[in-house]
């Protein structure tokens, strides 16, 4: 039997078929589980329809705004009563942010990288928690660029360590409550994320070339652990951040 055969999950953040939330997604349901998408607005909702097969459950949910995080799980709770995990992968910084001087970067771009990529998670669990099952998960996504200076990554690196941090402090609150939450740290992928980094080639390239078989880590990689991770197989794991980077933080 599949691992995840029967569990509903959310995944937040699937904007196309090179997203990583996609790569988790499609683990999630080769191992048996339900995904239920959630998507910003519109023009996204169209993006991912493009993706699926139209019998999936799909919500709006802005992260920038609380009623809409609170109508899109009560829509939710309505839909599946409770849920066993959530994949959050939503980050944002603007684009002004990811190249130059860090010393440029603006108070108004601070705030809003911080409240889009790292406070979004704690609002999410906030409404989400009422209706997670014991033995769910909790998974984000965050990167190398939290830890090391990474060129032009910038914002998005500062924000990353506060999401870091947040993970740390929400899985010691939510483990007395048999929810487990922890971070993916996935390597350069060419997503529709990444691309607002300046000269992020570059960086896709140096990646590939610091990994023990030059070969960069794919969508699927990092699905495949996040499936493991939301899972009741990964009740001990609590508060960490997993590297699935082909081994491009060893050096």
């Amino acid at each position: 039997m599949s691992f995840l055969s029967g569990k509903k999950i959310v995944v937040m953040g699937v904007a196309n078929k090179r997203s990583i939330a996609w790569g988790c997604a499609q683990a999630i349901t080769q191992q048996g589980g339900e995904v239920i998408y959630t998507y910003q607005n519109e023009r996204m909702k169209k993006s991912l329809e493009k993706l699926l097969t139209g019998n999936e459950f799909l919500v709006e949910c802005d992260v920038a705004n609380d009623e809409s995080i609170a109508s899109a799980f009560s829509k939710i709770k309505e839909y599946a009563n409770e849920i066993d995990g959530i994949v959050h992968a939503v980050a944002y910084a603007s684009k002004d942010d990811l190249q130059g001087n860090v010393t440029d970067i603006s108070r108004q771009g601070y705030a809003l990288a911080q409240d889009i990529s790292s406070y979004s998670l704690i609002a999410v669990t906030h409404y989400a928690k009422p209706i997670l099952t014991e033995n769910s998960g909790i998974v984000t996504l965050t990167y190398l660029g939290s830890e090391r200076a990474v060129p032009n990554y910038n914002m998005m690196g500062i924000a990353k360590a506060s999401l870091e941090a947040t993970v740390r402090y929400l899985a010691a609150e939510l483990s007395p409550q048999k929810i487990h939450v922890n971070a993916i740290s996935a390597g350069a992928i060419k997503t529709l994320a990444v691309t607002g980094v300046k000269d992020y080639h570059k960086l896709i390239q140096l990646s590939e070339d610091r990994t023990p078989d030059h070969e960069g880590v794919t969508i699927e990689e990092v699905g495949n652990t996040c499936a493991f991770l939301i899972s009741p197989l990964a009740s001990g794991i609590i508060g960490e951040v997993i590297f699935v980077d082909k081994g491009v933080h060893l050096s």
